[in-house]
């Protein structure tokens, strides 16, 4: 009897998860989150979206893709203010995850263990290809990954990494088209003949 009635509770209480969406600049990221909170606001979840305070670039309260779309956010300059989330939550939007502070993973699955759906939208490597932030954590713990590609602006194809093109070796320099662009490996590391 026991073992079914624990059967029962487990069947009956709900399930959080982590989502990760990953990939270069430009790849579209943001697009997804926006998508993916957008389809759950449709289906009437109360839903919240976090971004870093310092991303200001298109707006300052609201998570906006490069492509213009948009949805209200909750900018936050430390991942524990979203531990004062309300309790009806049901799924949780956090948008540029590598801007944020090393507690973020240990937030994510606090709020996974409690059955709020967690969707992290962030760039996993930096500028110089390596890891960036808490992303390589989130992605270990995900149950989901969605890697994305944007398009190779030296050759057309799929890009993984985002290359500085202006002068400065900041990990964190916020920037868009004029500071960054999309580049595959080969072009990335100029492997191929004529690559800068």
């Amino acid at each position: 009897m026991l073992f079914s009635e624990r059967n029962f509770i487990q069947k009956n209480t709900q399930v959080g998860s982590i989502e990760v969406i990953c990939g270069s600049m430009f790849s579209g990221k943001t697009e997804e989150l926006i998508r993916r909170m957008k389809r759950a606001q449709f289906a009437k979840l109360p839903v919240e979206i976090f971004k870093p305070a310092l991303d200001i670039r298109y707006d300052g309260h609201a998570v906006v893709s490069h492509d213009s779309n948009s949805i209200p956010s909750t900018p936050i300059g430390h991942s524990s203010a979203i531990l004062l989330l309300s309790a009806e939550t049901k799924v949780v939007g956090i948008d540029e995850a590598q801007f944020f502070d090393d507690e973020l993973p240990h937030v994510c699955v606090q709020l996974a263990n409690k059955g709020v759906r967690v969707i992290v939208a962030g760039l996993d490597m930096d500028f110089k290809g390596q890891p960036f932030g808490p992303i390589p954590f989130l992605l270990a713990m995900a149950e989901h990954v969605t890697k994305v590609h944007a398009v190779c602006v030296q050759c057309g194809a799929p890009a993984t990494y985002s290359f500085r093109i202006v002068s400065s070796n900041e990990r964190l320099l916020l920037g868009e088209k004029e500071s960054y662009e999309p580049r595959c490996r080969s072009c990335y590391f100029g492997l191929g003949s004529g690559n800068n």
